[in-house]
């Protein structure tokens, strides 16, 4: 369908490329978070501390912009495919990450994430999200793809992810601390992956990030 990486690019714009990721994102508005937007205004929510509200780079015009045309371009019929053609030609780890921001809209949202995801079998995708209803809602009629993992996010600081609901459906968990107790290296790495992959790896039940 598609010849070039232009061409996908039309329909589904560009990757994003977050500088402590391994791999590719991609990044819509955090201000279209469902949950997130709700939690926004509540101390010591995590969403209260977001990083891509309007923070750093997040609060330039040429990538609100860029998040802003992937948002508008979720409703595009051949979304899947373009994202299929230029995850499938430019993602050359084996990993990619959904949103470093945003989450997902709608279980319509998350059906054409899946899709994508098993139509890219060699390449292990991570979700985090706080919609768990959406999930819910979606596991009742579909099962998980094997490359998928999908992170049920915690709402508040200190406080555990969703480890019933998590159970329940048979996914993995991560938090944020504001003390010492967190288990990602990134802060002690530059802010960076490096060679750490917990968060893809459906073996580790809980990520606890630290606060930042």
């Amino acid at each position: 369908m598609f010849k070039t990486i232009k061409e996908a690019e039309a329909v589904a714009y560009t990757l994003s490329s977050p500088s402590k990721m391994p791999c590719f994102s991609y990044s819509i508005p955090a201000q279209k978070c469902i949950t997130g937007g709700k939690l926004k205004s509540v101390a010591n929510s995590i969403c209260s501390k977001c990083y891509a509200w309007n923070r750093g780079r997040y609060a330039f015009s040429n990538v609100k912009d860029a998040l802003n045309k992937r948002f508008q371009s979720l409703t595009n019929p051949l979304w899947v495919d373009a994202m299929v053609y230029m995850i499938g030609k430019r993602e050359k780890s084996g990993f990619f990450r959904w949103h470093d921001s945003g989450d997902l809209q709608s279980v319509e949202h998350l059906e054409k994430i899946a899709e994508v995801c098993r139509r890219l079998p060699h390449i292990k995708f991570w979700l985090p999200t706080r919609e768990y209803a959406t999930v819910s809602k979606w596991m009742e009629a579909n099962v998980v793809p094997e490359n998928l993992i999908i992170r049920l996010s915690a709402l508040m600081f200190d406080a555990p992810g969703p480890a019933a609901i998590a159970k329940r459906l048979g996914l993995t968990t991560s938090g944020a601390s504001s003390g010492e107790d967190f288990t990602c290296p990134a802060s002690k790495q530059e802010g960076k992956c490096q060679d750490c992959r917990s968060c893809w790896d459906k073996n580790i039940a809980n990520v606890n990030y630290k606060k930042h």
